[in-house]
């Protein structure tokens, strides 16, 4: 099978010659080792063996989300001012936003030598800024989905795997505006209000989600936030209220055009899981086990694995941490517990990816093993 047919296979529930492998972020054709951008980790040589093996090994997923043209401008961002700066080696970026007689500020960082965004300041810190959020216009979907990137990317990508559509949820747009601490406070107390803001979204996105999935049918979409609502950050019967009704809309949507839709949960799945199956998805991302989370990966295939494509489960902490003879116990077992019995799918895929400027060699090693147990275990 080539590695797209293999990939398609898999989220159809038909027989496959192996089960795929992805290194998840990791796809050899998004990372730039020579973008001169002084914010790009992967221009250190240490990534290259790495960018090379995926690209030639794995089973390509390139997470993909879809412009608008001609989408009315977000109401929120002619009320607001940013301001971006270079401090040594970190990037500051503040924004500020009118809201009635408030003056709302969020603030976030990016260093030179880690790949991510952190966020310092967030825009709402409680709920009054929250009701004077909910004041401003919100935004209405128009337009039409630029598709063309999207085709331009398969073409690139030939038979060597597939694109996946990747967006949030209502929830993950709404939690952030908020710390960790003051989202749960306000989900937790403020019920009524917090589905205001999940259905401003809700309002943009299931549109949105609609023309998208119409103009790009059939492929594979990645749905990110529900975890925000998972225990311990809040009980399972609020888990339901905030993802299912807002989420299970987009699902259907992406069903309608033959499309197949993902979810992706960090975090301990044991009380959520009936929950995420009601939103009506395919597949289920990167169902981490203890201590991480906490269900097994034998657990979730044998309750749930006739419904769900499981992609998962190996932690990137063991990539970076373990012994390269330790971690190949680690995929052996995902592979043995994701493949047993009877179910639709299953895709071996880390939890996520190391985002340093160098890459250990204690990483690479273990990805390569990755590699090594699946061509030992079912032949190149």
């Amino acid at each position: 099978m080539t590695r797209r047919e293999r990939l398609m296979a898999t989220l159809r529930g038909e027989p496959v010659d192996r089960p795929p492998v992805s290194f998840y972020e990791i796809n050899g054709l998004d990372e730039r080792p020579d973008d001169p951008d002084p914010f790009n980790i992967f221009s250190h040589p240490s990534w290259q063996p790495l960018i090379t093996l995926a690209r030639e090994k794995t089973d390509l997923i390139l997470m993909r989300g879809v412009g608008i043209a001609g989408m009315m401008p977000n109401p929120v961002e002619g009320l607001s001012t940013s301001k971006s700066w270079i401090e040594g080696r970190t990037r500051y970026t503040v924004q500020t936003v009118r809201a009635g007689s408030r003056t709302l500020t969020c603030r976030s960082r990016r260093d030179m030598d880690v790949n991510t965004v952190w966020s310092e300041e967030h825009l709402l810190k409680d709920v009054a800024d929250l009701e004077a959020f909910l004041d401003i216009p919100a935004q209405t979907f128009s337009g039409t989905p630029n598709v063309q990137p999207i085709l331009d990317t398969e073409a690139r990508l030939g038979d060597r795997g597939i694109v996946m559509i990747d967006g949030p949820d209502p929830l993950c747009i709404a939690a952030s505006l908020f710390s960790m601490a003051d989202y749960t406070v306000v989900a937790l107390t403020e019920p009524q209000l917090f589905h205001r803001i999940l259905e401003r979204y809700a309002a943009m996105l299931w549109p949105k989600t609609e023309a998208v999935a119409r103009a790009l049918p059939g492929r594979l979409w990645r749905i990110y936030g529900p975890e925000y609502a998972s225990p311990p950050y809040l009980p399972p019967n609020l888990f339901h209220d905030y993802v299912v009704p807002y989420v299970k809309p987009m699902v259907e949507a992406i069903q309608r055009h033959s499309g197949f839709a993902r979810i992706h949960s960090h975090g301990r799945l044991r009380e959520i899981l009936d929950h995420i199956v009601a939103t009506g998805c395919v597949g289920l991302d990167p169902v981490e086990p203890p201590p991480q989370g906490d269900v097994e990966l034998r657990y979730v295939r044998e309750r749930y694995g006739r419904r769900l494509v499981l992609f998962g489960n190996l932690e990137a902490s063991d990539i970076e941490n373990l012994t390269a003879d330790a971690f190949e116990q680690k995929v052996t077992r995902a592979l043995r517990e994701g493949t047993a019995g009877h179910g639709r799918g299953f895709v071996l895929m880390p939890s996520a990816c190391p985002y340093g400027r160098v890459l250990t060699a204690c990483a690479l090693r273990n990805y390569e093993r990755m590699i090594e147990v699946v061509e030992r275990t079912y032949g190149r």
